[in-house]
């Protein structure tokens, strides 16, 4: 298999961040049919999560970003920021409401994002956020979703919204077993990945349509992680 083939792979098995899909609720197979106790999403410490949410993008931005940690109630901001990004720690709901993820305690996913990603699509996260700290069960989460699309409540990502995920200390599910690889990614209209040379043999570009959000994810992989050093390949 290829590297770009194999990134591909997993890109489209584990990184369905801000792409739910309008299944309806399946538990199946999965080690993860339901929440979990609240704790075991919730980091160790405050400062251990801002930690985290930094090693999202290079220090010279996320030394200047705002940071937001989770708690019971939602993210609240823990530093405020100067240069109006927003480094965070996604957790599994991010994940495409079928995948069998969704509810992994596990996962951690560092991300650092810009102005127009914090304008235009992180209230998408922490308005479902707000919807599973309430209860509101994956195929409510489906519903809820397309009724705030109907009434234009949720449109597609600001141009321009991008968000730096660089970190070797990530959790991006069971199948990546790990932080996957430091990547760059982008919010963009639907689209075929095709129209942006995404897929494609030798294109650094990997593509991830949303089946329900009006939005495509853009993956680019780069070499190193926020601290300098270099990625590798398992495979």
């Amino acid at each position: 298999m290829s590297k770009t083939m194999y990134l591909l792979s997993l890109v489209l098995s584990v990184l369905s961040l801000a792409a739910i899909s309008p299944a309806a609720e399946q538990v199946g197979q999965t080690p993860y049919p339901n929440m979990a106790a609240l704790e075991k999403y919730l980091s160790a410490s405050p400062s251990a999560e801002i930690a985290l949410a930094r090693s999202a993008g290079p220090a010279s931005v996320s030394d200047k970003a705002e940071i937001r940690v989770l708690g019971a109630h939602g993210y609240e901001t823990a530093v405020k920021g100067t240069n109006g990004f927003v480094c965070y720690v996604a957790r599994s709901w991010d994940n495409d409401v079928d995948n069998a993820d969704f509810w992994n305690p596990k996962l951690r996913g560092p991300m650092c994002l810009n102005p127009a990603a914090v304008r235009s699509y992180l209230p998408i996260y922490l308005q479902r956020t707000q919807w599973v700290l309430s209860g509101v069960s994956r195929t409510a989460i489906v519903d809820r979703t397309k009724a705030a699309i109907a009434a234009e409540q949720i449109t597609t990502p600001e141009a321009g919204s991008m968000a730096f995920m660089l970190s070797k200390d990530g959790y991006l599910g069971d199948s990546a077993g790990g932080p996957w690889h430091p990547h760059v990614m982008f919010w963009g209209p639907p689209a075929a990945g095709a129209g942006w040379g995404a897929d494609l043999p030798g294109s650094p570009v990997l593509s991830n349509p949303s089946d329900l959000l009006p939005l495509t994810l853009f993956f680019v992989p780069v070499p190193k992680w926020s601290d300098g050093t270099l990625a590798t390949y398992s495979r």
